[in-house]
């Protein structure tokens, strides 16, 4: 049965926020007409731009990661999750957390190229890479522009190792090069799931594969021998958090080999993003929710010291880690995340290339 009220407060059709919050680095910021009411607002059109890179890798020292290298072939997300952390790294380049996030995407045209030249460099070392680490590799742009399946192309000819993480059904289309990599146990896969009701995900996480579509993605990829995952995330306390069984017994029936979790933070704009969400969405669970999410943030929403931030304190963060420990148990999924070997890394000779597509500046497609 759907958490959602039989009638739900509409935003704009197709995107996760109602609106662009001022960018915290930026003076100015846009003021949508107060006289409109939302659904007479403009609607947004999803832009994509050219962004030039001189590095597609990036390292991080995070002890809450388990990597250190990922590659992201996009910038903003499409996918429009209302509670994505990611959300305030498109500050950085004048955008907003909102709306601008998930409708102007910079798209890496030559991140194979640079990716290429990155691995063959002598001052690589050979270990895991996340695609994607910050926004999803397998977002809708992705279907067309291939960027992703080209870098994974580049990743199985120097047979370097990959974990991939989305929420979209369109990883199972790049299954013959994961499974060219996981021979060489350089290869795994985490489909992200947050609920299973349907209805909820299309308001959550409306340009996302649904639940149903990822779960067959998980039993595609374990049919050919990829080791797959499911990944938990975020548990929204008071919103989610009690599906985490089904969640976890639906994903070992597809194929799933191990499990993992976090809970939702909301850092910067994302928290007044999500607020805004849980009042056009939920309004009578919202209080439910902000009461259990400050139990396990020391009375805080959002909570950015390492070591804490993906799972809370106290004991109501204790209490979901019991929780997923027994569902995992429960459902058969004890296994450890798989470790990812590059011992048969090489660098081919003749390197060789490929032919990136073309993709007007400023190509608009309505939202």
């Amino acid at each position: 049965m759907s958490v959602l009220p039989p009638s739900v407060p509409s935003g704009p059709r197709g995107r996760g926020t109602a609106f662009n919050p001022p960018n915290r680095f930026e003076p100015w910021h846009y003021e949508p007409d107060p006289d409109l009411p939302a659904e007479d607002q403009p609607l947004p059109r999803t832009r994509f731009l050219q962004a030039a890179s001189v590095r597609v890798l990036s390292f991080n020292d995070s002890p809450d990661l388990g990597f250190s290298v990922s590659l992201n072939p996009y910038r903003g997300c499409e996918h429009g999750c209302a509670y994505c952390y990611a959300r305030p790294t498109h500050e950085y380049l004048g955008f907003s957390s909102g709306l601008d996030f998930e409708s102007i995407i910079l798209v890496k045209l030559d991140a194979p190229e640079r990716l290429r030249e990155e691995l063959s460099s002598p001052r690589w070392e050979p270990q895991p890479i996340a695609l994607s680490g910050v926004t999803d590799c397998y977002q809708p742009i992705e279907r067309r522009l291939q960027l992703t399946r080209r870098c994974l192309a580049v990743l199985a000819e120097f047979r370097n190792p990959v974990c991939v993480v989305t929420k979209n059904h369109l990883v199972t289309r790049d299954a013959d090069l994961l499974v060219e990599l996981a021979r060489h146990g350089a290869a795994t896969v985490c489909l992200s799931i947050t609920t299973l009701d349907a209805e909820l995900a299309r308001r959550l996480e409306p340009r996302a594969s649904l639940p149903g579509h990822r779960l067959e993605a998980i039993c595609t990829l374990a049919a050919t021998g990829v080791p797959v995952g499911v990944l938990v995330a975020p548990v929204i306390p008071g919103l989610t958090d009690h599906e985490m069984f089904r969640i976890l017994e639906a994903a070992a029936r597809a194929g799933a080999r191990f499990a993992c979790y976090s809970v939702l933070r909301l850092p910067h704009a994302v928290e007044q993003l999500f607020l805004d969400w849980l009042d056009r969405t939920v309004p009578l669970r919202k209080e439910k929710i902000l009461n259990r999410l400050r139990q396990i943030r020391e009375g805080r929403l959002t909570d950015g010291r390492f070591g804490t931030r993906l799972t809370g304190t106290g004991p109501e963060a204790e209490r979901l880690a019991r929780m997923f420990d027994v569902a995992c148990r429960r459902a058969g999924l004890t296994a450890p995340f798989p470790e990812l070997s590059a011992a048969a890394f090489r660098v081919p000779s003749p390197p060789g290339g490929a032919v990136q597509p073309e993709l007007p500046l400023g190509t608009e497609h309505h939202g």
